[in-house]
């Protein structure tokens, strides 16, 4: 059990104890051992029951159930009290606009206990009349419940990759002289996907397909031979396996196949009678390389096999050298104890330099952001004078001083002149006030491009994967007021982000617009993420050279002292 499966289940058994009407002392203390849990840098896996007990916050009661949590998966009283409440409350929860207060409205008041009921009373107006609600709040429970609906059954890339490799492994314990691959859509790395694909080159279909079935965490769905559920909490019957098998002679082919989506493969050059597809179909191969020679085209990677801009990049002879994860020199985009990160700021930069890197850009949150307690003008002081002392300490490894400035309503920045000229750069990031129209959107983000003091757009959409659907925005206006003032479009590489969307990457690149690769890292675990961004910056044709912190150390301060001119 990792933290935040724990802090999930504290979480949610406290919200369900306030849906049952529990007494608000409870409540609290749930809440606020939450909130303490969140800030507990050691893994709580470690911990002993005596130790969890001297946690600050932590009570007796909730310290039991996190070792239970620990030694069983989920305590008993979660697993309890889940039994008693209708899944679709629970699942309300997780619907973005409904706190829960207003789920226990719509339960123990009006009856509605699933998610169908609440999208039909949305949908009948229903909702709008009750009170605390409204039109305005029933049109975002609409909107919220649609987007839910179209996730359902999805994972975000790296739960994939985790149970991919995971399906792989307990295949290849049993068969060691298996060759196994993974395809898919987690070969080609998508931000979210509902199926694992998993191909297995063998004489003996059967013996494979045996030992899925014997598989605790796997329910074969028939009538196909070849699919499978997930089985139990982990996963809740919603992500799916496929798995199959073909002869040793057609790995190669078979998984160039299912690693390509079918625009991809659809592919047909000029006098060609062939497609894509029907060239892997039609010999055996040694390599997937040999398949796109047999159509004139250099080697693609897995990652860009989508079907967009790739094949006529190809066809060109323009295809990039792809940003690799080494290429990246420094961590921009990280928290710590002065906002709302776990650890310290010399924390966060020695893990940046035992992990090889040059450099460290500090961006915590911005004096609006309350809730994340955001820097007032005495805390930056205060944040630059250990900066200081820290790049004393520490070099030649350097931490720059920035800040994740709020994108206020009208486009401006939540810090007045005299200190935002402080900073060595500047992130600026919408994380408030969401609903908009693509207009206000779209104004709102240039009129903080325009600002003299932004260095980088952060999260340009604000959308986060599985739970919120982003603000829509004019891509085009935004990336030419990028080009225009020379400021950098962020990949944040959070998975739970990846936000440049790759599918706008080349917009940018084609602007002339740099990017950044950036972990929003919230601890030191977090700065890892960078992989996650690379893999988008790579799927939309990003480059080393196109990418601001794949400079080196010298090169990136000449580049901010160039930007604050």
């Amino acid at each position: 059990m990792e933290n935040k499966d724990i802090i999930r289940q504290i979480k949610l058994y406290g919200s369900i104890l306030e849906l049952n009407g529990e007494n608000s002392f409870k409540i609290r203390s749930y809440q606020n051992a939450v909130f303490n849990l969140e800030r507990v840098k050691q893994p709580l896996k470690k911990l002993s029951l005596n130790e969890l007990e001297k946690l600050e916050g932590i009570g007796k009661a909730i310290a039991a159930k996190i070792d239970e949590a620990n030694q069983k998966g989920i305590f008993r009283q979660l697993e309890e009290i889940l039994a008693q409440t209708p899944k679709g409350v629970v699942e309300m929860l997780g619907i973005d606009g409904l706190g829960v207060k207003k789920v226990r409205t719509l339960w123990q008041e009006h009856k509605i206990e699933d998610l169908e009921q609440l999208l039909d009373a949305c949908e009948n107006n229903q909702i709008a009349p009750l009170k605390g609600f409204g039109e305005k709040t029933q049109e975002n429970i609409r909107q919220s419940l649609i987007f839910f609906k179209s996730t359902s059954g999805k994972v975000r890339f790296p739960e994939a990759e985790m149970w991919a490799l995971h399906i792989k492994e307990y295949l290849q314990n049993i068969h060691k002289d298996l060759k196994i691959e993974i395809v898919g859509a987690v070969r080609r790395k998508l931000e979210i996907t509902e199926t694992i694909h998993l191909l297995v080159s063998t004489t003996e279909d059967e013996a494979v397909f045996e030992v899925l079935d014997k598989a605790d965490f796997l329910e074969r769905i028939l009538p196909s031979p070849s699919l499978f559920a997930w089985h139990g909490s982990i996963q809740d019957n919603k992500l799916k396996l496929v798995l199959r098998t073909c002869l040793p002679e057609r790995l190669v082919s078979e998984v160039f196949i299912h690693s390509a989506a079918s625009a991809h493969l659809a592919y047909q050059a000029p006098k060609q009678e062939k497609t894509l597809l029907q060239v892997a179909q039609s010999a055996v191969f040694q390599d997937e390389t040999d398949i796109y020679k047999a159509i004139d085209l250099p080697y693609i990677v897995p990652e860009m096999r989508e079907g967009y801009q790739e094949l006529a990049l190809a066809q060109e002879g323009k295809l990039p050298l792809l940003l690799k994860t080494e290429d990246i020199k420094g961590i921009i985009h990280a928290h710590s104890t002065y906002s709302d990160g776990k650890n310290t700021l010399e924390e966060m930069a020695q893990a940046c330099k035992k992990a090889g890197y040059e450099y460290l850009g500090i961006t915590d949150h911005s004096q609006t952001a309350v809730y994340a307690s955001g820097l007032k003008d005495y805390a930056v002081k205060k944040q630059h004078e250990e900066i200081d002392q820290l790049n004393e300490k520490l070099a030649p490894f350097k931490i720059f001083k920035g800040i994740e400035s709020d994108i206020l309503g009208d486009g401006s920045l939540d810090y007045p002149e005299n200190i935002l000229k402080t900073f060595d750069f500047v992130i600026a990031s919408v994380h408030s006030s969401l609903k908009m129209d693509i207009e206000k959107a779209t104004q709102r983000l240039i009129r903080a491009i325009e600002n003299p003091y932004t260095t980088m757009l952060g999260h340009p959409t604000g959308r986060i994967l599985l739970r919120r659907e982003g603000y829509p925005i004019d891509y085009e206006q935004i990336t030419e007021a990028c080009a225009k003032h020379g400021v950098v479009i962020e990949i944040n590489a959070s998975p739970y982000r990846l936000d440049l969307d790759w599918r706008w990457v080349g917009l940018a690149l084609e602007k002339g617009v740099k990017l950044s690769i950036n972990p929003d890292a919230h601890a030191t675990a977090g700065i890892g993420d960078v992989r996650f961004g690379v893999d988008t910056g790579r799927k939309g044709g990003l480059t080393a050279a196109q990418t601001v912190n794949a400079l080196p150390l010298a090169e990136f301060e000449a580049f901010l002292k160039e930007r604050k001119k």
